[in-house]
């Protein structure tokens, strides 16, 4: 049985306690690797060894921390095969899909943030006559960064690299649900000679190792994606103590399609945005509204190209639906759905756990599920379920589907479809979400900002927003006499 290990100092470590986790394949639901059960002795202990490289790491100049990054990004694109294969296994989602998007982005945020440290600058201001005014941007020390199980190195180096190429020194600890990969970029970084103690990973449960760090007193600043309690209960245990914060939280994401939209493009786009990794995709399209004129035609259809995944072993290369996480997720997902029919829903397709034949006989899979008839304020529409299931309802006018999307407590992101360039002008600057996607979904610049509203998060993550976040801003003023 494979033992993961923990990363601290530049070396492999077991943890201090001894104790170890079961980690699950959840296409077969079998025990195949152990996971350290850290707790804050090696938390402390990651944290040191952070502390005591950040006064080398954060005077190395920009370009030799680039050299070391993208040392990282290259071993990460010559083991594409290797860690799509074992994102697959550990999360439960096709190596298709990991191989294309899941890694791959890996790749592209160690070489972005790489570059981008050796192109950021800083502001000056000329108080005429007076003085000039300059801003010092200097890495916070170390900091913490903690990651969710869906998408799993993706995450884990969208938060790690800025951090790094920052100069700060970070102790990160990937989702106890999906560490293969962190495992595995630990091995990579010994590889590319990532000095000893710039990062730390620990592994764990959330409730102790997750907790330790964002105690922690040495660390400076949490970077956490998940689930919206959690962020909450970060919140609070980080506010007394004044650590920066970046929270990127759940969402209850509205797919809105007018009748003028590109028929075909819609269509393809909205099964993909509905039911890519099982729908466990932060940004996945969960609430579907449609115009009436279009609704029939588009429900039908959609429904007939949903039936057609296929769902299956994820090793597979025809699989399109894989297993979801873990078996208490799919517990949770099956739960919405007897929900959603308690509150009047019709099922147009799925509702059922599904078995596998083979060696995924024991695994986690859910159809993918499609539930009309249900009002947009009901539970099903309005709590966030994180799985292959979504609903579709038809409006009438803007202000009656601006006032359904607005209406859960989320906002990280929203997709409009419509030919007409005025309508996505005015819906993009009313939905209240983060991002809003027109006539496309999951396009991302990494230049841009991103992050969530209302109860979606606090903060903004990628470009120079990322950079900026893991530096303090000190301004230097000096007077000038003539």
């Amino acid at each position: 049985m494979l033992k993961i290990e923990n990363y601290i100092g530049g070396k492999l470590l077991e943890p201090v306690s001894g104790k170890y986790i079961d980690n699950y394949n959840p296409a077969t639901g079998e025990v195949y690797s152990l996971i350290p059960d850290s707790d804050e002795t090696d938390v402390e202990a990651a944290a040191r060894s952070a502390k005591a490289a950040f006064p080398v790491w954060s005077k190395m100049s920009a370009e030799a921390r680039h050299d070391v990054l993208m040392r990282v990004s290259a071993l990460i694109e010559r083991d594409l095969d290797l860690l799509a294969e074992a994102e697959s296994v550990d999360n439960g989602k096709p190596k298709t899909l990991a191989k294309k998007v899941d890694i791959p982005r890996a790749v592209s945020n160690f070489k972005f943030y790489a570059t981008a440290a050796m192109h950021t600058a800083t502001e000056a201001h000329e108080t005429v006559g007076q003085a000039i005014n300059y801003t010092l941007r200097q890495p916070l020390g170390v900091v913490g960064c903690i990651s969710p199980w869906n998408l799993p190195l993706y995450l884990f180096s969208w938060k790690i690299a800025p951090a790094l190429a920052a100069g700060c020194c970070v102790v990160a600890k990937p989702s106890e649900i999906t560490p293969m990969t962190a495992f595995l970029l630990s091995k990579i970084c010994i590889e590319a000679g990532m000095p000893e103690g710039v990062l730390n990973i620990v592994h764990g449960l959330g409730a102790k190792a997750g907790a330790a760090i964002v105690q922690n007193k040495d660390v400076k600043a949490i970077s956490f994606t998940g689930g919206t309690r959690t962020g909450e209960w970060i919140a609070r245990e980080a506010a007394p103590k004044f650590k920066k914060l970046s929270l990127e939280l759940g969402g209850k994401n509205p797919n809105i399609i007018f009748a003028d939209c590109d028929y075909e493009e819609t269509l393809a786009t909205t099964v993909l945005s509905s039911f890519s990794n099982q729908g466990q995709i932060c940004l996945c399209g969960s609430r579907i509204f449609v115009e009436r004129p279009l609704y029939e035609k588009f429900k039908n259809d959609f429904v007939e190209r949903v039936k057609k995944l296929k769902v299956g072993d994820p090793l597979d290369e025809t699989t399109n639906i894989g297993a979801v996480v873990s078996k208490p997720h799919m517990e949770k997902i099956l739960s919405y759905i007897d929900l959603a029919q308690k509150e009047g829903g019709t099922i147009l397709t799925g509702g059922k756990q599904i078995q596998v034949e083979g060696r995924c006989a024991g695994g986690y899979f859910v159809e993918p599920t499609v539930i009309e008839n249900l009002a947009h304020d009901c539970r099903t529409n309005q709590e966030e379920i994180f799985g292959p299931v979504v609903t579709i309802t038809p409006f009438d006018a803007e202000d009656e589907v601006l006032s359904y999307a607005n209406s859960v407590e989320y906002g990280l992101s929203a997709t409009v479809w419509t030919e007409n360039l005025s309508r996505a002008h005015r819906m993009a600057e009313k939905i209240e979400s983060g991002i809003v996607w027109v006539n496309t979904w999951l396009l991302r610049d990494l230049r841009t900002p991103f992050g969530g509203m209302k109860n979606s998060g606090v903060g903004r993550e990628g470009g120079f927003e990322a950079l900026k976040f893991f530096t303090e801003e000190k301004n230097v003023c000096i007077k000038i006499d003539y």
